[in-house]
């Protein structure tokens, strides 16, 4: 593909995730018809986002016809737009560093996570089982851009994997975050509970992921 051609389909789906996230969800002919494209054409750019993971789509029933497909933004799409509110956050840590120093960048994040923590635990309550609690942990995060999801395995641990991390550049500042994350989610789930991070996103991993295992059984 030539380079001029790359720039008009990298532009047609970034108007596509646009209009999507200024919109909300629809149908591809609606999409066709603000952007003046083709129904076809707007698909083909659909089902490429799809692959990306950056769209997907429920089925909707009509009156007439086969169900239309109703195409929504996934949290992996929050990538395709600036975040002036995440560069703020890390000037702030950096500004906290230079002033307290490492001490006083670590009481910050852990108050941060005690928060967290605070938060979890009310979405958590009312959760019995452990599988419980990992679906509605796989709710908050969704909301939170993680693109999490729960994999059982056969020896009766699960995976938590999070394949998007909205947070890396802050990582990438303060190692301290990926420790608290991990202390987040053993206070939220138990103490009966043994978490261990198996797989590190920003370590060219293909996602952060969490064995979780129940030690109630045993």
């Amino acid at each position: 593909m030539k380079k001029k051609d790359e720039s008009s389909v990298t532009s047609t789906r970034k108007a596509i995730v646009t209009l999507l996230k200024q919109h909300g969800p629809m149908d591809a002919v609606t999409l066709a018809s603000k952007l003046s494209l083709t129904g076809m054409a707007v698909r083909q750019h659909l089902y490429e986002l799809q692959k990306q993971e950056v769209v997907e789509y429920e089925e909707e029933a009509r009156p007439i016809g086969r169900p239309a497909k109703i195409w929504r933004l996934t949290a992996l799409a929050n990538r395709w737009f600036p975040n002036g509110y995440l560069q703020l956050s890390i000037d702030l840590i950096h500004s906290v560093r230079a002033t307290f120093g490492d001490e006083g960048l670590g009481r910050v994040l852990e108050d941060l996570k005690h928060n967290q923590i605070i938060k979890y635990r009310e979405h958590l309550s009312d959760a019995d089982s452990l599988m419980d609690r990992l679906q509605k942990l796989v709710m908050i995060r969704m909301n939170e851009g993680y693109f999490p999801e729960i994999q059982e395995q056969e020896d009766g641990s699960f995976l938590f994997v999070q394949k998007h991390c909205p947070i890396a550049e802050a990582v990438a500042v303060s190692s301290r975050f990926i420790d608290n994350e991990l202390e987040l989610f053993q206070s939220v789930l138990g103490d009966h509970v043994t978490i261990e991070r198996v797989e590190y996103l920003l370590s060219d991993g293909p996602s952060c992921a969490y064995r979780i295992t129940d030690n109630q059984g045993l």
